[in-house]
């Protein structure tokens, strides 16, 4: 156990913008997860970090203290080699659910440990719930077992991963916390080293739909956990990606797994094909595999064989017909032209408040609600051509999701020049400036 020392002073340092020692950040962590430290203490920590910030050896050893809270899975008895990605989240980010089984048909492992959605951010976990049967607590035991038989899982992290993190977590949610890259990377990082996963690929979104508005801070969110990979021997790559609009033309939870399964049979919307193709590429390359193009197995159908066999094995029937919401509302282009812009952030609040998300952990999502796009930036739209298509389980929820998208796009004259950003922006490696 940590040598014992004062909540009190250990909050001092922070506030008065100095560094804790390993000993100090051993302890407090430690002592948070066993109730010692308590809640009101380590919020004013959090916010004296959120105030002053962390030092790199500081995240490394808060990082390392949160994943010494719990157990740390061994891969190492598999036939493959692991890969996992994460994404920082966004809107109409299904790219989990065509990546995992591409990646997987590859040869390489994917161990995907993921959430739920909180806020106008889609969870992975309630889009593949959206699946009749399938589900998504596994034990370590079923994970491995799938892993080798399969060659991806998607499913929930299990308690016993970096225990702190998720106490951590649901204190800086409820005290205006959340906004630390310190935090935000150590909470990333400490379960996705605990997950023990041989390499890493983090997808870091940047725009209006992202947690990370500007590009200066999501570089520096994705410097630090390629620096916290590396400092843990796991082969860690970062992807730069926009988030200005939302991914694809789904928004929600089985509107999104129908355009993922349109991706794995071969076509679905550019971006996230493209999306899917750049981060099964860094997988592969993470892991050592240089002689195979995921594209090929987009083709050939071997990347739907695995998405199939992977919802079986999760209990889910990858034939069953998906929930569909009982009614629909349309917003129509107000004037004719070129769309230039549409909100990403617009869309997921309107999707959240048809009943595709939460506002607290526990509240129930619907599997139908959501927003299906028409258009996207670039396209050449009509007055009255319908833009959005609005899927919610009770007509009451349309006015607030209407007010949300209120501004959400523009409409200039029709030889207005358009040019879309780039998907990618950038990549951050280890040593590379």
């Amino acid at each position: 156990m940590a040598e014992e020392h004062d909540a009190v002073e250990v909050i001092a340092v922070k506030r008065d913008r100095g560094e804790l020692d390993d000993a100090q950040i051993d302890w407090v962590v430690d002592a948070y997860t066993r109730g010692v430290v308590a809640d009101e203490q380590m919020s004013a920590l959090a916010m004296a970090v959120v105030l002053n910030g962390m030092s790199r050896r500081e995240v490394g050893r808060w990082t390392a203290a949160m994943i010494a809270t719990g157990e740390r899975l061994d891969f190492s008895g598999l036939s493959r080699r692991t890969v996992d990605k994460h994404s920082t989240g966004g809107v109409g980010d299904k790219i989990t659910l065509p990546l995992a089984p591409l990646v997987a048909s590859c040869g390489v492992a994917v161990p995907q440990l993921s959430g739920r959605g909180l806020g106008h951010t889609g969870g992975t976990l309630d889009k593949l719930e959206s699946i009749p049967g399938w589900r998504a607590e596994l034990s370590n035991e079923e994970m491995l077992h799938r892993l080798e038989e399969v060659g991806a899982v998607v499913c929930a992290a299990g308690a016993g991963l970096a225990p702190a993190d998720r106490k951590l977590y649901a204190l800086r949610d409820v005290t205006g916390t959340v906004e630390s890259i310190p935090l935000i990377a150590s909470s990333i990082m400490s379960k996705k080293i605990a997950e023990g996963t041989g390499a890493l690929v983090l997808d870091v979104k940047v725009g209006s739909g992202a947690f990370m508005k500007r590009l200066d801070d999501a570089r520096e969110l994705a410097r630090t956990m390629v620096e916290l990979g590396a400092d843990s021997d796991v082969t860690t790559v970062a992807l730069l990606t926009d988030m200005s609009t939302p991914l694809g033309l789904a928004v929600g939870n089985a509107l999104e797994v129908r355009e993922a399964v349109e991706v794995l049979a071969g076509g679905g919307p550019d971006d996230v094909v493209r999306l899917t193709l750049a981060l099964a590429r860094e997988m592969l390359a993470a892991a050592g595999v240089d002689d195979l193009d995921p594209a090929d197995r987009l083709r050939d159908g071997s990347a739907m064989n695995v998405w199939r066999r992977m919802v079986s094995a999760q209990g889910g029937d990858p034939d069953a017909e998906l929930p569909v919401a009982p009614v629909t509302h349309t917003a129509a282009a107000g004037s004719s032209g070129v769309l230039t812009r549409l909100d990403a952030l617009a869309v997921g609040v309107a999707a959240w408040r048809l009943g595709a998300g939460r506002a607290r952990k526990e509240d129930p999502v619907s599997a139908g609600a959501g927003v299906a796009l028409h258009a996207k930036p670039g396209d050449a739209v009509r007055a009255g051509q319908p833009l959005l298509t609005l899927h919610a389980d009770d007509p009451g929820r349309f006015p607030r999701a209407m007010q949300a998208l209120d501004g959400a796009f523009d409409i200039e004259p029709e030889n207005t020049p358009y040019t879309p950003p780039p998907l990618v922006i950038e990549r951050v490696a280890a040593g590379v400036p």
